[in-house]
């Protein structure tokens, strides 16, 4: 069964401390996200299009240059596929606050915030201050104990409802490698079930199932058959194909864990209803699962608290990734229930049984230092709430010249996390696996020409389809981010 809304009432969440200010009719935009599928493609005019590309081709010389000599000696010409912009990289050399300029003096506003860690905004000088004051004593690592390993873990601690201990990792990638292997270990289950569409990094056992529910082992080129043989994933939002899973997996092995983004598959594109998680919680109860938050981008950036205190819902384990330092790199960790935390210990733990993780930069100075910072500043500024506020703003602003221009785009937020869809690609399953062949391509495609004409326009977006605010957007470049949207607009 698809679980519908009920009870959506929210009176016992702590608003003030959440962005997310209501949690929108799931439903209505699931309806709206179906009529965008069936409806015919919009994308910019053919004798527009050119418009958009020259500015890349007269305003972007440099970074076209960069991107070339990228191609020579990196593949693909990026590192990280956020990199990636249509028709080439563009090159940034300053990211301050709202807004990112390039290499050629181009100025843009910056709805990517690096993939979403930079809820304070860009380069954010009270935290870049303390870190050169740290760099200066001892320099970004020592390989031993450093008193900011302990306040980081302790205001992590404070704040997220289902964290009593932390252990610091690299990435979020390596925090979902370790959180499976520890819930494994403390469960002696096998098999680890995620949702269809979900991204949790790029270790062998979570290459499945990616971006298009239904897809399994898809992308898994030169990943073992066995490496995903524990790897199940189940279509999102159906509680009743999860519990079908469950009742199977019982007679071969067990579920160690569920692991989703409480917002649901790639950071609320795919987005849940308010029920949601606590049914899950529920259900994992009932078979002795664990469940796993991947709050990688929801942790701080949702609140202090994270997904699971605005939903109320306590998980097993949680995943931290890249928000949890503010922008600054070696960002992932695993937080916890303390029994199955100290799996985690060195040596042996008191049963026993031990789960190894490791990492020679894991917990360094300099990124423990600038989680402690960078945390420390959201609750004295409530940056969460005022990303969430621009948030709300934008994606107001975006629905409402959608409809006054009558396209069949769709825009809503979760907080400071903004989605724009204007082809529906990421909303595509293989449970019409006719239509996935047929389309999906050009819809990609689409999506591609749309976030060039946002570049174009002066505005950094993911992919074309999701926008960060920060708590340096103020109501004026929101404004002006919505006169440039809507030039965009007025293109197709």
């Amino acid at each position: 069964m698809i679980l519908k809304e009920k009870n959506e009432s929210q009176e016992a969440i702590p608003q003030a401390e959440y962005a997310i200010s209501k949690w929108h009719d799931t439903d209505e935009i699931y309806g709206r996200l179906k009529e965008l599928l069936k409806s015919p493609l919009r994308p910019i005019r053919r004798d527009k299009i050119g418009g958009v590309l020259e500015y890349f081709e007269t305003k972007c010389k440099g970074s076209r240059k960069i991107a070339t000599a990228a191609e020579a000696v990196i593949p693909g010409g990026v590192q990280h596929n956020l990199a990636f912009n249509y028709p080439f990289p563009l090159a940034i050399d300053q990211a301050r606050g709202a807004y990112l300029r390039d290499v050629d003096g181009n100025t843009y506003i910056d709805f990517l915030q690096a993939g979403g860690p930079t809820l304070l905004g860009s380069n954010y000088e009270p935290v870049k201050e303390k870190i050169k004051s740290l760099l200066d004593e001892c320099g970004p690592t020592t390989g031993l104990l450093h008193e900011y390993e302990v306040k980081l873990a302790e205001i992590i601690c404070k704040h997220m409802p289902g964290v009593e201990m932390f252990r610091m990792l690299g990435s979020g990638t390596e925090a979902v490698m370790g959180a499976i292997r520890l819930a494994r270990a403390y469960t002696g289950k096998r098999h680890v079930i995620k949702m269809g569409g979900g991204y949790h990094g790029w270790s062998d056992s979570m290459v499945y199932g990616m971006r298009i529910p239904g897809t399994g082992r898809h992308e898994a080129t030169g990943i073992p058959k066995g490496a995903t043989a524990s790897t199940e994933e189940s279509f999102p939002g159906d509680l009743g194909a999860l519990r079908r899973k469950l009742w199977l997996n019982r007679l071969r092995g067990g579920t160690a864990a569920v692991i989703v983004e409480p917002l649901g598959p790639e950071s609320g594109t795919r987005p849940v209803h308010f029920d949601y998680n606590r049914q899950l919680r529920e259900i994992c109860d009932s078979f002795g699962a664990l469940l796993i938050f991947d709050e990688v981008v929801t942790g701080f950036r949702v609140g202090l608290g994270g997904a699971q205190g605005f939903f109320g819902v306590r998980p097993d384990l949680t995943i931290f990734g890249k928000c949890l330092t503010g922008g600054y790199p070696m960002a992932g960790g695993i937080g916890g229930r303390k029994d199955i935390m100290m799996l985690l210990a060195g040596g042996l733990s008191a049963n026993g049984k031990r789960a190894f993780v490791g990492g020679t930069l894991s917990a360094n100075p300099l990124s423990c230092a600038a989680g402690y910072f960078s945390i420390q500043e959201m609750e004295r500024t409530n940056a969460p709430v005022l990303a969430g506020r621009a948030g709300d703003r934008l994606s107001r602003g975006l629905q409402g010249i959608i409809e006054r221009l009558r396209l069949p785009y769709v825009a809503y937020n979760q907080g400071s996390i903004v989605h724009l869809q204007t082809s529906g690609v990421l909303l595509m399953s293989l449970r019409n696996p006719l239509k996935v062949l047929r389309e999906a391509k050009e819809r990609k495609h689409v999506m591609e020409e749309m976030g060039a004409a946002y570049s174009a326009h002066g505005m950094i977006t993911l992919a074309g389809s999701r926008m960060y605010t920060s708590m340096a957007d103020t109501d004026d470049i929101i404004d002006e981010a919505l006169n440039r949207f809507e030039s965009v607009f007025k293109l197709v």
